[in-house]
């Protein structure tokens, strides 16, 4: 069952049974909505290189880092410029096959045809003979629906496989990563100098499709050029100076709220259904999905819990299921109205 298909299958279970747990909600921006900074009514000028320099101080990442870190319109416009460059290599691309179904319509829209891996119940890298090729494995750090950030072992294992070919490189989108500095696997990552960092205001603050960073790596110089062609414009510029200056501390109160949420949901789980959820997923600060090894049909028989099936974050032979804490029975309690 493919994303919108779903959607009008909630509708109608919700519709149909008022009593069903709804942790089927995806939507963050509207379950979020008053957290999110309103638009400046007057924006200033602000240039590339002074938010690129903003950005890296944000993340403790070196600011003579400042050249390689390409400024653009977010992390879909990011890999819409990737993916571009990568047909004109002819490089090899994988690409998380249950994570996002968009990575592959970007991949598509560029001309690539990407190969899969999975990531549910756990990270299963590609295990392809080196080739001739470029070869470029992207994944997510943390990784969602998966819940978490990658583990020690897995991080050692993407950089065994960095190392077997020196024509190999990783591209890291760390959009659900709302702490700074980033989390110590991707700077291990990055580490390798073999890594491109895709990041945005998307998540932290609420604002998608408006300003993000790629961080490139030493030697990709011609791909710096094609972001440098393409900037965001002067609005969204503004915009950026504005949330990474005066609205600074909004990512942290995002993560306060969304780990609010996910102790209501964790509340009013069955006891079957929370010890299906790894422990590393509920306690993975910011996160709203939380994977369980109960498929999702089970979960609405049996426990009145309306969860997603895999299949709506794309293909997967994984037999669990979805949960999310972004429905209105996760929110506050309105003003007034606790400790009744």
């Amino acid at each position: 069952m493919r994303f919108e298909e779903f959607q009008e299958f909630r509708q109608r279970q919700l519709g149909a049974s008022p009593m069903l747990l709804d942790a089927a909600e995806t939507n963050v921006y509207r379950a979020l909505a008053p957290t999110r900074p309103e638009a400046p009514t007057d924006i200033s000028t602000a240039h590339r290189c002074d938010l690129a320099r903003a950005w890296l101080r944000r993340f403790e990442l070196p600011e003579e880092w400042s050249g390689r870190a390409m400024v653009c319109r977010g992390v879909r416009h990011g890999l819409e410029v990737v993916f571009e460059w990568l047909r004109a290599l002819r490089a090899r691309v994988w690409l998380p096959g249950d994570v996002y179904p968009v990575y592959f319509e970007l991949a598509r829209a560029a001309g690539l045809a990407p190969a899969s891996y999975p990531t549910l119940p756990a990270p299963a890298l590609p295990r392809s003979p080196v080739d001739h090729r470029p070869e470029y494995l992207l994944l997510a750090n943390p990784s969602k629906p998966l819940g978490r950030y990658l583990s020690d072992d897995e991080c050692a294992a993407v950089i065994a496989w960095l190392r077997e070919s020196p024509r190999r490189r990783v591209l890291i989108d760390s959009v659900y990563d709302l702490k700074a500095p980033f989390a110590p696997g991707t700077r291990r990552l990055l580490d390798t100098g073999c890594a491109v960092l895709l990041h945005s205001v998307t998540k932290g603050w609420l604002w998608p499709r408006t300003f993000g960073v790629v961080l490139l790596g030493p030697a990709q110089t011609e791909l710096a050029e094609a972001f440098r062609a393409d900037p965001p414009s002067p609005a969204q510029l503004g915009l950026a100076d504005r949330l990474l200056t005066e609205h600074s501390d909004v990512p942290r109160h995002v993560v306060d709220e969304l780990t609010a949420r996910a102790e209501r949901l964790f509340e009013r789980l069955p006891d079957d259904v929370f010890k299906a959820i790894p422990t590393a997923s509920r306690t993975c600060p910011g996160n709203y999905f939380f994977p369980a090894e109960i498929p999702a049909e089970t979960l609405q028989r049996e426990y009145g819990v309306l969860a997603m099936p895999v299949s709506v974050f794309g293909e997967s032979t994984w037999p669990g299921s979805i949960l999310t804490s972004l429905a209105d029975a996760f929110a506050p309690a309105p003003a007034g109205t606790r400790n009744r």
